[in-house]
């Protein structure tokens, strides 16, 4: 206990020292409460909101923030592999092994004997065709099997229209999926005046299905877009109840003729 208790006071323990933290937080003795009460699906939430904090540290290009995040999202996985070793599934070891493993597979260009001088669109070529060997491996016939379900609904719909597009099922242009996109709006209208809330949450489903094949043809990320779209409607909307503050006024004392007049000026600012 000695040895344990030193090595979680060795500020330069490393990786050890938090593989032990993790063990004496789910000791069922001695640890945590909270910890030792969880599972894989109360802990999952967090893994994905640690990633997307991750994603927003580096859109704020604040790499202090970024170098604490990523020790967050380190932990999500220490605390998973802690798990997996108490059900005798894997360890924090045998996922290291695995991905160790997969990345030297997947870049034979840089540990095996494959010429490394090719483009990065040839490299991006022959990663999809070890995948999909990789695929087929775990019997995973099909075009969109193995496209996690869990995945925001954005990035999965981006992942299925890619693994669709590899077989040819694609339009060859932006120019179509434009036109889909006037056919699914108008559809969406039509839905909305004469069917049912069930048919108008369809048609809205697929118009932003559209939309994010849109996003993939002009090689941009959804995700991304979205994400800057919302930062700039935030950082739009904070000037105007700055502007309605000076006035002496909060958003629910004002209109939104005058809102709307302030937006305008903010955008001109801008």
């Amino acid at each position: 206990m000695d040895n344990d208790t030193d090595l979680i006071n060795d500020t330069n323990g490393g990786m050890p020292r938090l593989l032990e933290i993790m063990r004496r937080l789910r000791d069922p003795e001695t640890g945590c409460p909270w910890d030792i009460e969880q599972d894989f699906a109360s802990i999952s939430p967090y893994t994905i909101e640690e990633a997307y904090e991750v994603a927003d540290a580096i859109e704020r290009g604040d790499m202090a923030d970024l170098e604490g995040e990523l020790g967050d999202l380190l932990l999500q996985t220490v605390y998973h592999t802690a798990m997996g070793e108490e059900a005798g599934h894997f360890t924090f070891e045998t996922v290291t092994r695995a991905i160790s493993d997969k990345m030297v597979a997947r870049h034979p260009h840089v540990f095996g004997s494959e010429n490394r001088d090719k483009s990065a669109e040839q490299q991006t070529i022959d990663w999809e065709a070890i995948k999909a060997a990789e695929r087929a491996g775990k019997s995973e016939r099909g075009t969109l099997d193995g496209v996690a379900v869990g995945l925001p609904a954005l990035l999965r719909a981006l992942k299925l229209q890619k693994r669709a597009a590899r077989v040819g099922f694609d339009w060859p242009s932006t120019d179509q999926v434009l036109d889909k996109i006037n056919e699914e709006s108008r559809e969406l209208v039509e839905a909305r005046d004469q069917l049912t809330q069930v048919q108008v949450e369809e048609e809205f489903g697929d118009l932003l299905f559209v939309m994010a094949n849109l996003g993939r043809h002009l090689n941009l990320d959804p995700e991304a877009a979205l994400r800057a779209a919302n930062a700039k409607f935030t950082r739009r909307f904070e000037a105007v109840e700055t502007k309605l503050a000076a006035r002496g006024k909060t958003p629910a004392q004002s209109d939104l003729a005058e809102m709307d007049a302030l937006w305008d000026e903010v955008k001109t600012e801008e």
